[in-house]
């Protein structure tokens, strides 16, 4: 049996969810998207205004004084700043906007309208963006077009975008590296070009056929353009030296794994002495780790699960990356050498507290934002020369409930599962509590599948009010999630439903074995995105244990899915279709059900409106009980519009039966 913490009786146990405006993430109203200055004289942010995530200003702490200052008012979604961060350029209804971040003068630059991805080369002489799919450039002559395909009247191709999925500044700003993608095919086809600000173009040269993914692309002043390349199965990789004159390139690494690769974001880049940092993974003499590795050489311990590089570290050659070691809840920071001498590897913990961490560094300036269990949001400190000199205010907050969360975090069955027990404020053990499953999720699968077991305030509170509402809230993380091992992770390639679904199931016997006050027999499960998925996967092949699900905009079809996330974990449709029918919802919800039969409710947004259609239409045909709700739009509050209707349709279906009611 498990001890939970002690907890005081709150107004929360009444099991309502009044005076909630927002979905609750304690980060509402901090600092967000921090950037530092490269001589690392600035701190450049975004702070909501009372604490409305959706409506944020651009703020700069000037490390010199210590003091923050106001540069544009709202609404500033998005910034992006010169090498040195004298100016930041942003967009507002379409129309560029320029920023001195020494004077502090905000003025409107003509421009193409609509534009968007506005950003200033490092030099902050010129700045890009991009229009209709063209990519134009503003600077001493003016608004010019950079690149982009003639009128189709004149035999252009209307379906090529440029600049997407991205394009990337020289260091000297005298030249753009841009892709160009075509999408008449389900499976974008993507080229890279070098363009010159005085009309020169220069087409880059792989094996585009063999390796048409374009996984990461950088470009430093240590070196030339470094890109990663990726084959259809996403099993092997290169990572390519871009020669600026001549297109041509040549290889530095290779990735390969016989589930799929996936390069450490920050990596490739070039490090300061001219080798080519790069990130993969090990799995054989003792490692299962994500690792970092310079011309081959291993620079991280078989322990480390590195996530992020974030830069070197001020005044010196190490590296900081952001990583996990052992406890896959909480990340930390990590000073990493990049030579290894006859002592061995050397890896540093920076960040002392339990939680997650994470950094921006620029010059001697470090920035550092950490989250815990133990104080609401995302505190960001600022040092200087190895010396703190202050703090960015943490603005406005979001309501926040009575009292603060406290799961339990441990570790469930023999394949050491992360997983989280949250009770309602003021729960007496002795209690029975019908069990809320929470998957976590993300629309269309655009980023993977994401990690829900972490050891921060922001991740469990809108989770502590669904518990004050009345239920035991577990989050397991299963196989296929990140953040545990590699092996951990692509164990589940091409059969995620199948571990998943056991995971979940052993994990709830497991725990229920410890929380004696978990009643398994009122389990319901929630998610959105992948998560919905899951969920409705749930209540379709397991309506024994799972007695409702409910399903946000839940991914229907993998089929359907951006074919770069897909087949990262099925493989390719073209040889695999069994498999993705498998994965796929409608074919269960197309069979009569048996003795027992799950209901559903499904919150579809405007972009799975189809999709959610399609299923409940299989569901009504096979004489599924099932409830849609009206689709919401992108601004809609999910609390103001769906969560009471979801709260609903779970306490219907996880009420206690007369039978089972105690006497």
């Amino acid at each position: 049996m498990v001890e939970r913490p002690n907890r005081s009786q709150t107004d929360a146990t009444a099991g309502t969810m009044t005076n909630v405006k927002h979905p609750p993430d304690g980060l509402s109203g901090g600092p967000r998207r921090v950037s530092v200055a490269g001589d690392g004289s600035r701190v450049i942010f975004l702070r909501p205004v009372d604490g409305d995530p959706a409506c944020t200003a651009l703020w700069v702490f000037d490390t010199d004084s210590a003091t923050e200052r106001l540069v544009a008012a709202a609404p500033v979604n998005s910034y992006a700043t010169d090498a040195d961060a004298t100016t930041a350029v942003f967009t507002r209804d379409g129309r560029i906007l320029r920023a001195d971040l020494v004077s502090g003068r905000v003025q409107q630059i003509p421009a193409s309208r609509p534009a968007a991805g506005a950003r200033p080369d490092p030099t902050g002489a010129w700045i890009g963006y991009v229009h209709d799919d063209t990519l134009r450039v503003i600077g001493p002559h003016g608004d010019v077009l950079l690149a982009g395909e003639p009128d189709p009247a004149d035999g252009g191709q209307p379906h090529v975008c440029w600049g997407r999925p991205g394009w990337w500044w020289a260091p000297d700003g005298r030249a753009v590296l841009a892709a160009r993608a075509d999408t008449r095919a389900r499976r974008q086809e993507v080229s890279l070009h070098l363009l010159e600000l005085d009309g020169g173009w220069v087409d880059v040269h792989w094996d585009r056929e063999t390796y048409p993914y374009l996984a990461s692309v950088s470009w430093s002043d240590h070196g030339s353009p470094v890109v990663a390349v990726l084959r259809h199965s996403q099993q092997h990789g290169l990572v390519l030296a871009v020669d600026p004159r001549t297109g041509e390139t040549q290889v530095h690494a290779e990735l390969a794994d016989p589930r799929w690769v996936m390069p450490v974001p920050g990596t490739p880049r070039h490090l300061a002495d001219g080798r080519v940092l790069v990130g993969g993974e090990l799995a054989h003499d003792g490692y299962d780790a994500r690792c970092l590795f310079a011309d081959g050489t291993l620079l991280t311990p078989p322990s480390l699960y590195v996530r992020r590089v974030v830069g070197r570290m001020p005044g010196s050659t190490e590296l900081l990356v952001e990583a996990t070691s052992g406890e896959p809840s909480e990340q930390h920071l990590y000073r990493v050498g990049t030579s290894v001498s006859a002592a061995g590897i050397d890896a540093r913990r920076v960040t002392a507290t339990p939680g997650w961490h994470r950094a921006e560094v620029g010059g001697d300036t470090l920035v550092i934002g950490s989250e815990s269990l133990d104080h609401p949001g995302r505190r960001w400190t600022v040092w200087r020369a190895g010396v703190q000199v202050g703090e960015l205010a943490p603005g406005t907050t979001a309501p926040t409930p009575p009292a603060a969360p406290r799961p339990v975090l441990q570790r469930a069955t023999d394949r050491r599962l992360p997983t989280g027990v949250l009770y309602p404020g003021g729960q007496i053990t002795g209690g029975r509590l019908p069990v809320l499953v929470d998957v976590a999720g993300v629309g269309s699968a655009a980023r993977g599948l994401p990690q829900g077991v972490r050891a921060t305030r922001a991740a469990w509170l809108a989770r502590q009010w669904w518990a004050d509402a009345g239920y035991a809230v577990v989050v397991i993380d299963f196989r296929g999630t990140p953040g545990v091992a590699p092996s951990f992770e692509k164990v589940a390639h091409r059969r995620l439903a199948d571990l998943a679904l056991t995971d979940l199931v052993d994990a709830l016997v497991s725990l229920a074995g410890k929380h004696t006050d978990l009643d398994l027999d009122r389990v319901a499960i929630r998610g959105r995105g992948t998560g919905g998925w899951l969920a409705a996967l749930a209540a379709l092949r397991r309506p024994e244990l799972f007695r409702c699900a409910v399903a946000e905009a839940p991914l229907v079809d993998w089929a359907r899915q951006d074919p770069l996330v897909a087949e990262r974990y099925l493989g390719s449709a073209d040889e695999g279709p069994d498999i993705y029918q498998h994965h796929c919802l409608l074919p269960d919800a197309a069979e009569p059900p048996g003795t027992v039969a799950a209901p559903l409710l499904l919150v579809p947004d405007a972009a799975t409106a189809a999709p959610v259609r399609d299923l409940a239409a299989a569901l009504a045909g096979a004489g599924r009980p099932h409830t849609v709700l009206p689709a919401t739009g992108p601004d809609d509050d999910p609390i103001d519009s769906a969560w009471p209707a979801e709260l609903d349709f779970l306490r219907h279906h996880t009420a206690r039966s007369p039978a089972a009611a105690p006497s």
